[in-house]
Order: C-alpha cells, then sequence, then structure tokens
C-alpha cells in the first residue's frame, strides 16, 4: 500500500477495552471501547493518527509553515501546534469567532506552544476557510511554505490515519474472537469514519458503522464521509468503498451546546468505567450509542472513543457550574 509519508506521533496501537460494568448497565452483554484518547502524544485524541500524515505530508512537501483552520476550543489546533514545534516548523491557527475574554485549555496549550492565533470575527465556522486563504497567500508572498489543514483534518491523507486503524482495531477484535461487530463513532467533519470505511473496504469487512453527528444534518454528514472515504481508498490504491453508513442526529440542540442526554451518558460513562468524555463530541455521540441501544441494538459493539479531554476540562471548570 502506497500513501503519504508518516510522522511517528501516536503510542499505537491503542488498547481495545472490554466495558463490562458498562455493557450491564446499558443491557449489552459484549460492549468495548476503542481508547482513542489515549494515543499518546499531546491531549489530541483521535487527532494524532490524522497528523503522523498530515505533518508527515508538509515535511515531505518542505514547508515550513503549518496553517490550521478550526474553533478556539479545537483539539487539533491543540495538537497541531505540538506537531509543529517537534517538527520544527512554525504554526498559525485561522479560528472562527472573537478572542474569548477566557482562552479555551486547548487554544491556551497551542498558543503556549508557539502558535499565532487569527481570529475571523465571524461566528460561522465555514469562515475560516477564506480568511485561511487570504492568510496562505500573504504567508507565500513574505517568502514561506505553507501546509493547510482543514477543520478537523479531514482530507483524504488525513484519513490515512483511521484507514490504518480499521485494519488495527480488525486485528484486535480477532484476537478476542470477533469477527463483526457495530462500531459507533462521532462524526465532526467525517474524517474519522471516513477513514475507518476505507480501511474495513480494503480488509473485505463491513461493519455496522454508525456516526453520530454533533454538527452537521445526517445527510450532510454522511456526503462529506463516503466522499473522504473515497478518496482516501484512491490515494492508497485500495479497493473503492461501497459500503454505507447509518447516520444519527446527535447535535442535540446544537453543535457545541450542552444537550442533557449528553450530560447524562457522560456520567454514566464516568462512575461505569472511568471514562472522561467531552460535551461535544464524545459524550454526544455515546448519548447516540445509548439510544441505539434502547432501540434494540445487541453486541458486539464498540464505542470509538475519540478524546476531548481538554475540553472536557473546560466544562468542569465553567464559571457558571455550580
Amino acid at each position: 500500500m502506497s500513501g503519504p509519508k508518516r510522522m511517528a506521533l501516536a503510542s499505537l496501537p491503542t488498547p481495545l477495552q472490554r466495558a463490562t460494568r458498562l455493557g450491564v448497565r446499558l443491557g449489552i452483554e459484549e460492549l468495548f471501547i476503542k481508547r482513542d484518547d489515549l494515543t499518546g502524544f499531546s491531549l489530541g485524541g483521535n487527532k494524532i493518527r490524522k497528523l503522523e500524515f498530515l505533518m508527515g505530508d508538509a515535511l515531505a512537501q518542505d514547508a515550513d509553515t503549518i496553517l490550521v483552520m478550526g474553533g478556539p476550543k479545537s483539539n487539533l489546533c491543540q495538537a497541531a501546534a505540538d506537531a509543529s514545534r517537534v517538527a520544527g516548523l512554525a504554526c498559525e491557527l485561522v479560528l472562527y469567532g472573537s478572542r474569548p475574554k477566557r482562552a479555551p485549555a486547548n487554544l491556551a496549550l497551542a498558543e503556549g506552544s508557539g502558535a499565532i492565533s487569527w481570529f475571523t470575527g465571524d461566528d460561522d465556522r465555514s469562515s475560516v476557510d477564506a480568511f485561511a486563504e487570504q492568510r496562505a497567500a500573504r504567508l507565500r508572498s513574505d517568502g514561506h511554505r505553507v501546509y493547510g489543514i482543514p477543520r478537523g483534518g479531514a482530507t483524504a491523507v488525513g484519513a490515512v490515519g483511521y484507514h490504518l486503524a480499521a485494519v488495527e482495531i480488525a486485528a484486535q477484535l480477532g484476537d478476542a474472537g470477533i469477527d463483526m461487530a457495530s462500531i459507533v463513532v462521532g462524526v465532526g467533519s467525517g474524517g474519522t469514519l471516513g477513514g475507518i470505511v476505507s480501511g474495513g473496504a480494503s480488509l473485505g469487512i463491513s461493519w455496522p458503522l454508525f456516526g453520530a453527528s454533533v454538527s452537521r444534518d445526517c445527510d450532510e454528514a454522511e456526503s462529506q464521509v463516503d466522499t473522504i472515504a473515497a478518496q482516501c481508498a484512491r490515494l492508497l490504491g485500495t479497493a473503492a468503498p461501497a459500503h454505507r453508513v447509518t447516520m444519527v442526529d446527535a447535535r442535540g440542540p446544537g453543535y457545541g451546546q450542552n444537550w442533557s442526554a449528553a450530560d447524562a451518558a457522560s456520567e454514566l460513562a464516568r462512575e461505569s468505567e472511568g471514562l472522561i468524555l467531552d460535551p461535544i463530541y464524545t459524550a454526544k455521540a455515546f448519548a447516540a450509542l445509548i439510544q441505539l441501544t434502547a432501540a434494540g441494538m445487541e453486541g458486539p459493539l464498540v464505542f470509538w472513543h475519540t478524546g476531548g479531554i481538554a475540553t472536557a476540562l473546560d466544562a468542569l471548570t465553567r464559571e457558571d457550574r455550580t
């Protein structure tokens, strides 16, 4: 399998943890947690698998500046700042909205690692796209070699990390004596699930895949996943994905907004298995899993924990919390 260059960052494979206590609470005999909150570099969670190939590609292209798009709480931006520092590259962040009065943990960590932040002044998440183009043009006019990373690292190159993660989890499930399992994963920009779809296709495996969409409507999220999966497979020269995913709306009141079902899911995961979930992605994805099991989904079942520790800490320490 050919593909982009890789910058080693993650500690792999991440554990596939049998969650017996949580399974009992949900009535699922075989429940597993794929612990990509433990990827081992910075606090990036699932973003580290993507950054291994995005940073590797940037180095292969002789970039000297990484330009990352996202929001003030972005896990990707924080981890990219640390990865850029390790690689000896400059890092700039293009973030939607305005600078918050109190920097979220991820923003403080990113800037503490030397990243320069630019804010679009527009709360629309897509506002980063045009702003980043303008900033990249300015940097290039000043002689810099810029490598851009979109929101979530959702490119074919970034998805390679999860193509390989699909191979990894197939081996782990096989070691556990499981040939087929349903997999639930949170979906934002689509790169994680897109890579899993591509990797499963390369193995000839059609896992039941459920995407818990936390930011887009289900049709848009599914289209994004399908596009990235196809692009990733073409990049690697592997079998074209034909498997369709099932999308579940896990936005609650809206992207980044508190949802009582997610709060309850987070408490259940923590009191049963000591799992820390963040309110933007993983808690909402786990709430979707609970809804699926209540509707009759049976095991074996895997919840793919994508991280978000810094955002979880932000939620626990917010000023309005009593």
